[in-house]
Order: structure tokens, then sequence, then C-alpha cells
């Protein structure tokens, strides 16, 4: 590519999760110069975060280094820090340190953060699922009163191992799912008597929304068998340390709180107050920039992404959807670069799913959203995630002997893990487990989920 001002062709990429990182790397094949940054050193694959809250899987399986990723991309330079603030005209990054990158494209893909809504002490007492710092934390909360429980001469106290999940799409379902297992599991083995009890509740009349009523039907039908409740139609009004309160004047003892119930843009997007729109998140145009900001592209969780169809809502928050646009921004950018116009995104629509339990999937498919249900249903689920991990063979080989560990571990043993990090293999060499801050942020400071 002919590149006389190798200045203009410098693209600055905020944000190293799906969307930057597919971003990244579509113009690092063409050898365009990047800066990717990000205020963690590796990146984190946020479908299967739920998997490492419940011990399912270690949390290295799913933050895997940037180094690594981007170790055949010599034009791609990495830069592990905050991001305070950006800035559109020209185009910029201010770090926490008060440096200031430029260049003359920036690709915002800061991701989101949790949305508490406001309600009174859902902030300082939940736990959110919006990165591996979180995922860890609410797994080792959880095995620390697990392991108290276990370890008591009689039961439990009366809710010291009740979970709240609040949100009823994916995620909660997810998680509900994953935890109702896990007390199955360990009142199984006569260590745990009686289990914790999970609740998953939400203000809508069903669970999985975007889904179709019977894909309701089957989600509910599983979470019950499984001994969860389902408290639908129901709003939290306030969460204690112990307890959390309802709308309809009920309240649950419960010293876990699992916070799925809606999320907005990334702290630093907000320093961008007349471009954002609904749910905080930016708006962007058809062709993925924002307006009146031709050099300026935001994509994945941190966009209002138009669907295309004429009085269509934005699209949803999916990975799929933030892999999409930021190959998608790329590509506009390798346009406007060789002086073409630009196309306006297209999303290809593979269908939803989700992950319910251990032989318990659903998943709508195709245009007309053919539902597959059961083990067929989770092998879709599994190609899916497969190929939006697959950048690498390695990747594939660690996704696959994963979904086999899925069915044959016993998961009621992990609570007798040791919590110190382990080595692992990054692809050739022996590396050091990336380092992940346990860190509680405080409401007003919680980082972006990049």
């Amino acid at each position: 590519m002919n590149r006389p001002d190798p200045m203009r062709d410098r693209v600055l990429v905020l944000g190293g999760g799906l969307a930057g990182v597919a971003c990244a790397q579509k113009l690092g094949d063409e050898g365009i110069d990047v800066v990717l940054v990000d205020r963690n050193d590796y990146h984190q694959f946020q479908p299967l975060l739920y998997q490492v809250a419940s011990s399912q899987l270690p949390a290295e399986d799913i933050a895997r280094p940037h180094r690594v990723i981007f170790a055949d991309y010599p034009s791609v330079t990495l830069v592990a820090g905050q991001a305070s603030a950006v800035t559109l005209s020209p185009p910029g990054v201010v770090l926490s340190d008060g440096q200031t990158l430029t260049g003359s494209y920036l690709v915002m893909a800061a991701g989101a953060r949790p949305n508490f809504f406001g309600v009174p002490g859902a902030a300082e007492h939940a736990f959110p699922l919006y990165s591996v710092a979180d995922a860890e934390r609410l797994r080792l909360h959880l095995q620390q009163l697990l392991q108290q429980a276990m370890a008591g001469p009689g039961p439990a106290e009366p809710g010291s191992l009740d979970v709240v999940v609040v949100g009823g799409g994916p995620t909660g379902v997810e998680t509900t799912g994953a935890l109702a297992e896990l007390m199955q599991a360990l009142q199984k083995t006569g260590r745990l008597d009686p289990a914790g009890k999970i609740t998953i509740v939400d203000r809508s009349s069903t669970l999985l929304g975007q889904f179709s009523g019977k894909a309701h039907d089957y989600a509910l039908s599983k979470l019950t068998q499984a001994g969860a409740d389902v408290k639908l139609e129901v709003g939290v009004t306030a969460v204690h340390p112990d307890r959390v309160e309802f709308d309809d004047d009920t309240a649950i003892p419960a010293r876990t709180v699992v916070w799925g119930g809606g999320e907005s843009g990334s702290a630093v997007a907000q320093t961008l107050g007349p471009v954002l729109g609904r749910g905080g998140r930016l708006d962007v145009r058809r062709d993925l920039t924002i307006d009146g900001h031709p050099g300026v592209y935001a994509v994945g969780d941190v966009a209002n992404i138009p669907s295309g169809d004429d009085g269509a809502p934005t699209l949803p928050q999916l990975g799929s959807v933030a892999q999409q646009s930021g190959r998608w921004a790329a590509e506009n950018i390798l346009r406007d670069i060789g002086q073409k116009p630009a196309k306006p995104f297209r999303y290809k629509d593979k269908g939803i799913m989700a992950m319910i339990g251990r032989n318990a999937a659903i998943a709508e498919v195709g245009k007309h959203r053919h539902q597959v249900e059961g083990p067929l249903a989770f092998a879709a689920w599994l190609g899916v995630h497969a190929a939006l991990l697959s950048g690498t063979h390695s990747k594939t080989d660690a996704f696959l002997t994963w979904a086999w560990d899925y069915f044959d571990r016993d998961h009621a043993a992990t609570v007798e893990a040791s919590t110190v990090p382990r080595r692992i293999a990054w692809g050739d060499d022996d590396q050091d487990v990336p380092h992940i801050s346990l860190d509680r942020p405080q409401p007003a400071d919680t980082p972006a989920t990049t």
C-alpha cells in the first residue's frame, strides 16, 4: 500500500476486547501502524466470565496476553494504560499518567460498565460480571462462604449461601444455571446440607427477553429443575450486605448479589457528553463514525450501532456484533486511506443463544430464528464461541479442551481448589498468569470493561 505520509495511517484503538482486537488485527494485516491501548495487558473473553465466577474455568483460560495475540503483527504497538479522556478533534487518547497519544484515526472500543440504575447499595454490595477481575472477585467470595459452611460443625446460617441474580438476560440466566448446578453438586457430596438457594429476579414478565416465547418457557423449566427460584415482574429497590429488598415489599436474605441488570458505556465514553445516546453509549452513523468526526469510530458495547432496518432499534451488545463492527471499522479506515468511500455496516446475524446448564442450552439460529434446544443447542453455542476465539489454532484447541472438561469434570471439587495463580502455557512459552487486580473499584471510578 502506498503510504506517502506514515502519520496519516496511524490508528489509535482504545480497548483490547473483541471489537478492539478484531479491528487492530485487520489493520495489522495490511501493515497499518496501530496503537492499541488497554488498561489490562490481556484480552478477556467476556461470554465465559460466569464460568470463572462459578469455578468451572480458571481465569487464565479466558485471559490471553495481548503480546501473544499480536506477536506476528509488527505494526501493532501495545500500550497498557488507563485512559482518562479522549479527544475527537484531533483524534487522541489522554492517559491517566498525563501522556497523550494522537493519530489520524481513533477507534473507540472501550466496552461497557454495569448500570445500577441508582439502586441504593447496589454499587457497593453487588457483584457485576463485566471483567475477569469481577469474575475472580465473585469466585473467591463464593469459595470463602462455601468453605466456611462446609468446615462448620452444623448447618450454615440461614441465607449465608443464598445468591440473588439480578437480570433475566443471558448473563443472568447462565450465571443462575451454573450456580444452581454447583449447589446441587455440593449437596450430593453430603458435605453441604442444605445448599444455598439461587434466585433470579427480573422486572420483565419473561426470562431471555430477546428470545421467543418457547425459549422463555424452556429457560424457566430448566432453571426450576436445577433448583433455582424465579421472580418475574419484580424490581430491586435496595441491596444490603445481608439481604435484597424488592418493590413488592418482600426481601430475601442473601450475602451474594450478582448484578446482570444492565450496562452503560464505559467511564471514558462519558467524557464525550455531546455524542452520548441511549444507555450512556456513543451514537454512531451507519459507517460506524461519530457524527461530525469522520476519523473517529465507535464499535462494540460502547456504541449504539444502527441495525440498518428502517425504524428498527440499534443492535444488541453481543460478542458477534462487537467483533464484526471492529473489523468493519478497520475496513472503512482502509477504504479512507485508499481514498474510497466508506460502506455502511451490515451485521450478519447468525442467531442468539444462551447456556442454561449442563446439556441444557437454547439457540435461535438463521433468518427465521429456527429454535434448537438441549445438547444440539450446546454444540451450536460451542461453535459460535469457538469462532469468536479462533484467531489462532491454539486458541481453538484450548476452547475445545474446555468443552470436554465442562461435561467431564467434577465441578464440586473445584471449590477446594487453591487460589494461588498457576503457571500456564501461552503459545509456545510458559508465562506467568497476567496480573489481575482484585481491588474493588469505587462506584464513581468504575473502569471501562474492555
